[in-house]
């Protein structure tokens, strides 16, 4: 570092990451741009993927990644985050009602405990149960892109990214303006009980304001409906904040903050059939400040502090409140240090997190735990063209001691577009403080259970252009210790236990192909993608009297989906959306959409029909989902 004249200055930058980085510390990095605002590019190739210390742009990952960019977004006909997902490869979405109020997420055919979701880099996992990971403060409008990463990732982002995860980055603001979204839908049947039809509407405005110096996002939306059947009628308020404040040339400071308000009719959600009554009501609030400082040509140091607070609100039988109510609160607090040295001989990283869980529940009781964490990192490239990266996460948990997950990836570049890649990762799954402590009438806790573990092993051939992305991989994934809600006869309560080993051998091919042609053209822009995956696992139970299994029978076995967008002259455009899957032991299902958009310079109207064949079927237990359903919009900006 400098000496002398740049030694208070450099001060300076350094005793403001620590009072940031407070009592604990842990690492999360996020990307670093001129004046400390980020810029994004609508070209996928140049996607910088944020993971936590060492950024790598989407051509240079030797992981199998998906990219969610904000023209599928745009086109998609998807009105929820978990919609959204349910058109990447090997993300199995299992909703249990209209518009995302409820739904997990699984990758590559774990459960929807073992993966990781981030909004910025944000972890938003719930310790009580992975049924709120998805219980989100954004709408889709905010949202600029998402990356998925498919494979054991604790090296990157530490426990509980045992099969993969999901990081949602929210849009960058580079201009001032208003924007606005209706729409309102139907599946025009009427509900047997009250003779009313079943529809929905939702309104969506956000604000951005760029300053020279500081960038701002306000949003707000309010989305609501009956439902679809009986006891389906769901209300979701979302409110988000962002901003970004240059400070000197080169640093900045990020904050951001959201609420969600999500009450919902929960018919047969989790205990069919005795929950036809039942509701329920999330809230969730996160808040969080980072400051990114350049400390040298070679260092960039990123402190930021986080917070996450879920109240869950659950009525099994909602006329009488005060019978089998079930109220939890949890409250997260994490702190991380991100550490960057970009030498001569290679990148490094280092980080440092230290992580608070705490739950105040009227089932669970009173708990808490803690994790604090050690990344290292190091990529570099021994010979022209193969890029390695090589590193390790160690953590201690308060309830099960240190364990270390290493962590290896490499990538080779021929023929220029052409890249061959191999990866080699570990992972880790605490159990939940529903996994450990409920206490009920058909499912009954187990506070003797043990962390579930990961190791995984991938390669694959990708090819990538500006208009053509290609990826073949194939992966093998060994879970030990999994847990599973298992019971010996039918007549017992559910209660979770290290039932297995799993082992799961999985395939993907993908293809994304784009096509732009003159202005003069009819048809301006041709987007066709398509994907693949089959799953193969394999259980080698540890408990023998264990007859009936709750997880293990839905697993993931095939899926294809295909997405056709076409758009003439500039202003109409159409999407035909195709999904196939097959799970063990469910009904296999092929559901299709459409949306059809007229764009102009101001505003844009858009229709869209889900599932428009009406294909009846199933996601989560015993949850028929709705069948076709029909939506109009508008969006606006100015």
């Amino acid at each position: 570092m400098p000496l002398q004249k740049s030694n208070d200055l450099n001060m300076y930058k350094i005793i403001i990451p620590v009072i940031l980085f407070a009592a604990s510390t842990a690492v999360h990095a996020q990307q670093q741009k001129e004046n400390g605002v980020k810029d994004t590019t609508s070209n996928l190739n140049e996607v910088i993927i944020k993971e936590n210390r060492i950024q790598l742009p989407f051509t240079k990952q030797n992981r199998n990644i998906w990219i969610i960019d904000k023209e599928k977004i745009r086109s998609l006909p998807a009105r929820s985050v978990s919609e959204l997902l349910s058109y990447v490869s090997g993300v199995d979405v299992r909703q249990r009602g209209p518009g995302g109020s409820q739904a997990d997420i699984s990758i590559d055919g774990g459960t929807f405990d073992q993966s990781l979701v981030l909004i910025n880099g944000i972890k938003v996992s719930d310790p009580q149960t992975g049924h709120n990971m998805m219980n989100l403060p954004i709408g889709i409008d905010d949202i600029d892109h998402i990356e998925v990463l498919r494979g054991s990732a604790s090296r990157i982002y530490g426990i509980n990214a045992l099969t993969g995860a999901i990081n949602i980055v929210t849009r960058n603001v580079q201009t001032t303006g208003v924007s606005a979204n209706l729409f309102s839908g139907s599946s025009f049947k009427k509900s047997e009980v009250t003779g009313s039809t079943y529809a929905n509407y939702g309104i969506r405005a956000s604000g951005t304001l760029a300053l020279n110096r500081s960038s701002h996002l306000l949003s707000a939306s309010q989305e609501a409906g009956n439902g679809y059947r009986y006891n389906t009628a769901f209300n979701n308020q979302k409110i988000y904040y962002q901003g970004k404040l240059a400070v000197g040339k080169t640093d900045a400071f990020d904050i951001s903050a959201g609420y969600t308000h999500n009450n919902f009719g929960a018919n047969s959600y989790y205990a069919a059939p005795g929950d036809k009554e039942s509701e329920e009501t999330v809230k969730t609030a996160l808040a969080s400040v980072a400051y990114t400082a350049k400390i040298s040509e070679v260092w960039t140091l990123i402190p930021r502090l986080s917070y996450r607070n879920n109240v869950d609100d659950y009525l099994y039988v909602k006329q009488t409140p005060d019978k089998f109510h079930n109220l939890h609160e949890t409250n997260i607090f994490n702190a991380e240090l991100n550490n960057t040295f970009d030498t001569k001989i290679g990148v490094f990283g280092l980080g440092l997190e230290a992580r608070t869980e705490k739950i105040n529940s009227t089932n669970l009781g009173k708990r808490d735990r803690s994790n604090t964490g050690i990344f290292g990192e190091y990529k570099f490239e021994p010979v022209e063209r193969l890029l390695i990266n090589a590193g390790a996460y160690a953590n201690h948990n308060s309830d099960y001691g240190w364990q270390v997950f290493p962590g290896l990836d490499a990538g080779y570049n021929f023929y220029g577009n052409w890249r061959l890649f191999t990866n080699l990762g570990t992972g880790q799954r605490l159990p939940t403080y529903t996994d450990l402590y409920y206490k009920g009438p058909t499912n009954i806790g187990n506070d003797q259970l043990q962390p579930e573990k990961s190791k995984y092993a991938e390669g694959g051939l990708k090819f990538n252009t500006t208009k053509l992305a290609l990826n073949a991989s194939y992966f093998v994934r060994t879970i030990d210790h999994f847990i599973d809600w298992v019971k010996t006869n039918q007549t017992d309560p559910w209660q979770p236990q290290n039932f297995s080993k799993v082992t799961t051998r999985g395939i993907t091919l993908s293809a994304d192909y784009t096509l732009t042609t003159s202005a003069a053209s009819a048809l301006t822009t041709a987007r066709i993608g398509t994907s693949y995956t089959n799953l193969d696992p394999s259980f080698k139970t540890t408990i023998a009297s264990a007859n009936f299994s709750r997880y293990a029978l839905e697993s993931l076995r095939n899926q294809w989906s295909g997405i056709l967008y076409s758009e003439f002259y500039n202003r109409v455009s159409l999407t035909v959306t195709a999904r196939y899957n097959e799970r063990i032991n469910y009904k296999k299902y092929t559901v299709m959409d459409v949306r059809l958009a007229l764009k102009q310079k101001h505003y844009s109207i858009y229709a869209d029909g889900a599932n428009l064949f009406n294909v009846t079927y199933i996601e989560a237990g015993a949850v028929p989902m709705p069948g076709s359903w029909f939506t109009i919009g508008v969006k606006t900006n100015i």
